[in-house]
């Protein structure tokens, strides 16, 4: 174990490939926290993570910083990410928001080449978009060019077959069941490829 400061600031990557500096936290007490939050001893805790009991004491009230790969134990025993080690509980942050959508119960928005119906429409300010659609469309004709927009997209088939065009990629063919994610700013575009209109679970998420 080597002896640093435990209130030292950990600098986190973020998914853009740039560094988040968190608030000073502590160590030991987050650690002791999430002991407690899962009611086991100090014995307990040691033993799920493969560390002395004495060793994880010590991390608890700042008298030692664990190496790396303590804290890779501390984690896995913990069954959390090691990023979440120095993360603050976001109990300040919940808001509760939560939305039921009955069958058939969707906001309708139909065009030529998809119905689609609206997920959850009515929280706003939503982070990602979900809807159900039926696919219209037959052919790539029947498109104006490629559809694309901003952020990451999520497709799920639940009835019949697709074929998904990508702008960069060979079509591929799609059944219940099957699913694809992709950046949705690269184009992309869906057609029913079986007697009947298939249906698609669709989750766009916004930038």
């Amino acid at each position: 174990m080597t002896e640093r400061d435990p209130r030292a600031l950990i600098r986190i990557a973020r998914a853009s490939g740039e560094d988040e500096t968190t608030e000073p936290l502590n160590l030991g007490s987050r650690v002791r926290e999430l002991r407690k939050a899962r009611d086991w001893t100090l014995e307990q805790a040691a033993g799920q993570a493969g560390l002395a009991r004495s060793t994880l004491s010590k991390i608890e009230n700042g008298q030692m910083s664990p190496t790396y790969e303590a804290l890779k134990k501390l984690a896995t025993g913990l069954g959390i990410s090691v990023p979440q080690l120095f993360t603050p509980p976001r109990r300040d942050q919940i808001t509760g928001r939560m939305a039921i959508t009955r069958s058939e119960d969707g906001a309708a928005h139909a065009t030529t080449t998809y119905e689609h119906e609206l997920l959850a429409d009515s929280l706003t300010k939503k982070k990602m978009l979900p809807y159900r659609a039926r696919v219209r469309a037959r052919s790539m004709d029947e498109f104006d060019g490629w559809v694309r927009h901003d952020g990451e997209e999520f497709l799920y088939v639940l009835t019949g077959v697709i074929r998904l065009y990508t702008e960069f990629y060979e079509p591929v063919e799609m059944r219940r069941g099957d699913s694809a994610y992709y950046d949705a700013a690269m184009g992309h575009n869906v057609v029913s490829v079986s007697a009947e209109d298939a249906t698609i679970l669709w989750v766009t998420a916004l930038v």
